[in-house]
């Protein structure tokens, strides 16, 4: 079952404040700030791209407020590449799961939308995200909407998302692809890192090494 379809759980404690500032302390604290400057500067992400096509793109962080172009998206999106990318045909979510979907911390769960623009206003194309599974190590998937498949935009995101997480020190990204769906296998093997393909009777297993 691919990772947005999964509901992460996870408590988070925080600790008593110190009294005395001991190295490891200020060490701490230290690499507490970069983490949260990270975050900060991967929820305001934002580049344009050219597409093959010379489609102009832009790939950003997802925000809480894309809510109906997300929905919008899905629904201009065909059953099978739903299906590709759900493992099942997926039209609506609970409020649960779009809120899953939408409200990330940009730490342990990052994702990105392509926008284009159609007849004057911007609309998502595709998205992708990744999903921090233990450190080192992320889940990720993408989707792109039919009428924008074969321009290059999987790959656009799939090369964001892997920079992303290099940055977040992530050494390995993990995903589960139906065999059926050679696009996106193409995706990772024309990623430019070196990727394993192991294939069982449902789904392929795809690890792509960053470091």
């Amino acid at each position: 079952m691919p990772l947005t379809i999964r509901l992460y759980v996870r408590l988070i404690m925080d600790s008593e404040p110190d009294t005395g500032m001991s190295t490891v302390t200020k060490k701490t604290h230290a690499t507490a700030a970069r983490y949260g400057l990270r975050m900060l500067q991967a929820a305001k992400y934002s580049v344009i791209e050219v597409l093959r096509t010379g489609r102009r793109v832009e790939i950003r962080a997802l925000r809480p407020e894309d809510r109906a172009d997300l929905l919008a998206a899905v629904a201009r999106t065909s059953t099978e590449s739903l299906y590709r990318r759900f493992f099942g045909v997926r039209r609506s979510f609970t409020d649960q799961e779009m809120d899953f979907f939408l409200n990330v911390d940009f730490a342990n769960h990052v994702a990105l939308v392509a926008v284009v623009e159609e007849g004057g206003l911007p609309v998502i194309a595709g998205g992708g995200r990744y999903i921090v599974l233990q450190p080192g190590k992320a889940e990720v998937a993408f989707a792109v909407v039919d009428q924008y498949q074969g321009e290059g935009i999987g790959g656009a995101l799939m090369h964001h998302l892997a920079a992303m997480a290099r940055g977040a020190e992530i050494r390995e990204l993990i995903a589960e692809v139906l065999p059926e769906n050679i696009p996106m296998l193409k995706v990772f093997e024309k990623s430019g890192f070196p990727v394993s393909m192991k294939r069982d009777s449902q789904v392929v297993h795809v690890a792509l090494q960053l470091s």
